[in-house]
C-alpha cells in the first residue's frame, strides 16, 4: 500500500514534503482536503494515534479569525473536529499515513528520514 500525504498544494511546509518524497522515489498519493474534503471518520482516525493540539493547529490564519466563543469550543474534541471539517486550513499540514497509521504531522527532512 501507498504513502498518503494529507494537505494543501500551496502550503510551503506541503511543498517541501512533496518535493522531499519524490526526491527519494518515494511512491504518494496526495490528498488534497481543501478540494477533496476531509471527514470525520478520518480526523477521529488520527486522534486516535495523536493527540487533537498536534492535530489542531492553533497558528493559522483561520483560528484567528474564529470567535472566542469558538476558540474555546477548540478545546472539546467534537467541537474541534467540528470546526477541522468546515475549516480544514487549520489542521497542522501534513499529514502523513499509512496503512491507516499516522507516520508523521508536519514536515523536517530529519522527520522523514527515519520512516524510510
Amino acid at each position: 500500500m501507498t504513502y498518503t500525504l494529507f494537505g494543501i498544494p500551496n502550503c510551503d511546509t506541503v511543498k517541501k514534503a512533496r518535493t522531499w518524497l519524490n526526491n527519494n522515489d518515494i511512491p504518494f498519493e496526495f490528498h488534497n482536503y481543501k478540494t477533496n474534503g476531509i471527514s470525520k471518520e478520518q480526523i477521529s482516525l488520527w486522534l486516535e494515534q495523536v493527540p487533537l493540539k498536534l492535530i489542531f493547529n492553533k497558528a493559522s490564519a483561520t483560528f484567528r479569525k474564529l470567535t472566542d466563543q469558538q476558540k474555546s469550543a477548540s478545546k472539546n474534541q467534537e467541537e474541534a473536529i467540528a470546526l477541522l471539517i468546515e475549516n480544514p486550513s487549520m489542521i497542522k499540514r501534513p499529514v502523513l499515513m499509512k496503512n491507516d497509521q499516522v507516520l508523521a504531522v508536519g514536515f523536517k527532512p530529519e522527520l522523514y528520514e527515519p520512516l524510510f
